[in-house]
């Protein structure tokens, strides 16, 4: 038993220590307004997938890998085959029959270590778990509101915001727990110390906090992982430590030291029982590595389909590579959509080269809109923006806007206030009828159009940028006449998810500024006179015109601030072949899209109401490829793939291959591992049923009126009622530079290195024939399973 836990004492700081451990463990989370996949497993990519497994038991309750009858139907069906299991039964000890076998059997049902709460729940009869959840929901709704509340939270950091909560709050005395509100009230106001205050009378000492701490974070649902995204946030960007978690954490613990002292004569024999559960190692059971050795067979399955895909022809693969100036160049987004758009545009006209590099094109800013005080990341999460960039308008016109705007949001807030939304009602409700008959009515969003931004940065920092983003996208060969720059982005309605379907490297909102940016920026006559003292010569007669492809429309829209006279050609051109190419793409996702009768209905889905798939966003998506275009170009990749376009000849001192594996890899594997753990884990990794949904604080959603806040993707943006869209494998990374250069990024950075050594994304190397020769086994390079020399050529 502890008998000391002043705030100074060795075991207190111990378990500060541990707290921060386990905080780590959950995944960010960010709000709605801004919402980017992250990996639910990022506290556990030090650690084997075995071993993440046991651990996501005993804390959540959860799997971690597919269902084992799931693994059975694709064996059965041949789509993993002998070659596959043993290979993957290998390194575990197991056979290919044996994993067969194990796969026809049902693995045991997973069960989390229980708290205090339940226990405390099943002496009394009483739903604690529930009930904490919901009072800790109402207050946190609140604390978090980004300006839905209309009454706040009291003030403070977390905890001591709570306890100013709790301290008045009668509900828990009502439903059995007498004295919670002055037990609240008589603790320290600091979170430290109301944490060792809690684990002395729960006897949690550092051997228990680990796996308790995590179990007790896993209870909070979203709530801690949006107050892990506060921390996240903090430390990229290099300010004062965040400690919301934190405190959201010694919340949970003094609800679980009032149940103890409340419930002590019942519970305290299965507390004692259950302590001694946390503190056993995290080791994983010989389920977990059968679990684990199917979900590997079924990755390494997925592997050889994508070897056989992208299988190519020596001849034609250097024919390709030539210095034949294209008619036209389209860059987008290494997004697994634009992988669809693009094969359809290069069938549309086949003199057009398409490009792939991530969405925010080089270019982390951080802008503020025309008449908006809001400064929004248009940047990948691991960036903090480096630069500023804000709209174009006048300003008097901006002023005026601004008036506008703050109208309509005083307005709004008089219709929703507790003392005048009944009057505004009964008053004014029969005005919005035919307001509401319009907005029921499906039809196609129409596409924004901002004044064009501007970056705040000198000349020499503008051209800079300039040389760089060239570099990074490979643009080393002949220019076309005209060079298209696409953002992506979803036009939809009635959707709170709707930032999920976005641009992640533009922080969950539309590439169109990034793109405009990008465009201006190599368009800009200065600029592009200190490239060429640079050494880094545009054509004369290359203009860069900025788009926007909406995913769920396939339709692209071109921003004609730059487009001279002498370019109405190629452009003409360039929109009858995107046209073209939209119809191509929307006849591909018609057929994968519940409800879809046709391809032209497409475009009206995202002004549908009642449409909860507008489009499958990045579901499916299980490769990256870093490679000149015409390796994959032959290759149907069914919009699984990212492409991202790199020529390793052309990277001096591999800069630019540590740049991919760093962060367009890293952001790539947190968007599959995303979709992976809402197919997988849907409590505790999943946004639930969109029907059910309700948006709370502005920053998430909640089931039904309340409760814990739900992170990662709802069901209906992973399943289509019958079967799961996401297919559950993991990323196969496939880079065509010399191997040694990628183990040396590798060596440099080993939080990636242990994403490929702990199994939880797949690295290959290219051959000279572009076909998948090398595999990465932690550390090592082996030939590749099947060998290059079995697969076809000509995908």
């Amino acid at each position: 038993m502890m008998h000391s836990c002043s705030i100074y004492s060795g075991a207190m700081l111990e378990l500060l220590a541990e707290a921060e451990e386990a905080v780590g463990r959950i995944p960010p989370a960010f709000p709605l307004a801004a919402t980017v996949a992250v990996n639910p497993f990022l506290g556990q990519t030090g650690e084997d997938r075995a071993t993440a497994a046991a651990r996501l038991e005993r804390v959540a309750g959860e799997r971690l890998f597919r269902d084992r009858a799931e693994i059975a139907a694709d064996i059965e069906a041949g789509r993993i085959g002998d070659e596959a299991l043993a290979a993957a039964g290998a390194g575990a000890g197991f056979s290919a029959s044996d994993l067969r076998k194990a796969a026809a059997e049902p693995a045991p049902a997973p069960a989390a270590h229980r708290t205090v709460a339940e226990l405390a729940a099943a002496a009394s009869g009483i739903d604690w778990p529930g009930f904490v959840a919901e009072r800790v929901g109402l207050w946190a709704s609140a604390h978090f509101d980004e300006g839905q509340a209309l009454w706040p939270a009291p003030e403070g950091d977390a905890f001591e915001s709570w306890r100013a909560f709790g301290a008045h709050d009668v509900s828990a005395e009502i439903a059995g727990l007498p004295g919670f509100a002055r037990r609240v009230a008589g603790l320290p106001v600091s979170a430290r110390a109301a944490l060792g205050i809690a684990c002395e009378t729960l006897e949690i000492g550092p051997d228990e906090a680990p796996v308790y701490f995590h179990r007790l974070l896993m209870t909070l649902g979203g709530w801690s992982q949006l107050a892990r995204g506060r921390g996240f946030v903090a430390e990229r960007d290099g300010v004062p430590r965040d400690e919301t978690a934190l405190g959201l954490l010694s919340v949970r613990l003094v609800w679980e030291l009032a149940l103890l002292e409340r419930y002590r004569d019942a519970i305290g024999a299965d507390w004692a029982s259950e302590r001694a559960a946390y503190a056993a190692p995290v080791e994983p059971a010989r389920h977990h590595l059968i679990d684990a050795a199917l979900q590997d067979a079924a990755d390494r399955a997925a592997e050889m389909r994508l070897a056989i895909r992208l299988a190519g022809d020596k001849q034609a693969a250097a024919t390709e590579k030539g210095d034949v100036r294209p008619a036209l160049q389209a860059a987008f987004c290494i997004d697994v959509r634009s992988e669809v758009f693009r094969r359809a545009l290069e069938a549309s006209d086949p003199d057009v080269e398409t490009i792939g590099f991530a969405g925010f094109f080089g270019v982390a800013v951080g802008h503020r809109a025309d008449a908006s005080d809001v400064v929004e990341a248009r940047a990948p999460v691991l960036l903090s923006p480096g630069m500023d960039s804000t709209g174009g308008a006048v300003p008097d016109a901006d002023m005026q806007t601004r008036l506008r705007h703050r109208a309509t949001r005083a307005w709004g807030r008089f219709r929703q206030a507790a003392v005048s939304a009944f009057a505004f009602v009964e008053a004014a409700g029969p005005f919005y009828a035919a307001k509401l008959l319009h907005d029921t009515r499906a039809r196609a969003v129409p596409a924004a159009r901002a004044p064009a931004p501007k970056l705040d940065l000198a000349l020499e920092e503008r051209i800079g940028l300039a040389g760089k983003v060239l570099k990074a996208m490979s643009l080393n060969g002949p220019l076309a006449r005209v060079v298209l720059v696409a953002g992506h982005g979803a036009r939809v309605s009635n959707a709170p998810h709707a930032s999920a379907l976005q641009c992640g490297a533009c922080g969950g909102h539309a590439g169109d500024v990034n793109a405009r940016l990008i465009a201006g920026l190599l368009n800009e006559p200065e600029v592009r006179a200190g490239l060429a003292e640079a050494g880094q010569a545009l054509p004369d007669d290359t203009v860069f015109v900025a788009g926007l492809h909406d995913t769920v429309s396939d339709v692209v829209t071109l921003y004609d601030e730059d487009i001279p006279a002498s370019h109405a050609g190629d452009v003409a051109r360039l929109e009858r072949a995107l046209a073209a190419a939209g119809a191509i793409a929307r006849g591909e996702r018609a057929a994968t899209l519940p409800r879809a009768a046709d391809a032209e209905g497409l475009p009206v889905r995202g002004g549908d109401w009642a449409e909860q798939r507008p489009e499958w966003g990045l579901a499916g998506c299980a490769a990256f490829i870093a490679a000149p275009r015409h390796r994959s170009r032959r290759a149907v990749l069914d919009g699984r793939a990212f492409l991202h376009c790199y020529d390793w000849e052309a990277d001096e001192g591999f800069g630019v291959l540590e740049l991919i594996l760093t962060a367009p890899v890293v952001v790539a594997s947190w968007i599959a591992l995303q979709y992976h753990g809402s197919v997988v884990a849907p409590r505790s990794f999943g946004a639930g049923n969109k029907l059910l949904h309700n948006v709370t604080g502005g920053v998430g959603v909640v089931e039904g009126n309340g409760g814990l806040l739900r992170a990662g993707l709802p069901w209906q943006s992973v399943h289509d009622g019958e079967a799961a869209r996401h297919e559950t494998v993991r990323l196969s990374v496939a880079i065509e530079a010399p191997r040694e250069a990628i183990s040396g990024v590798l060596e440099r950075h080993p939080e990636v290195k242990a994403l490929f050594d702990n199994g939880w994304l797949s690295l290959h190397a290219m051959d000279e024939a572009g076909r998948l020769a090398w595999r990465y086994d932690a550390g090592d390079w082996r030939p590749a399973e099947p060998s290059p020399e079995a697969l076809p050529v000509a995908a």
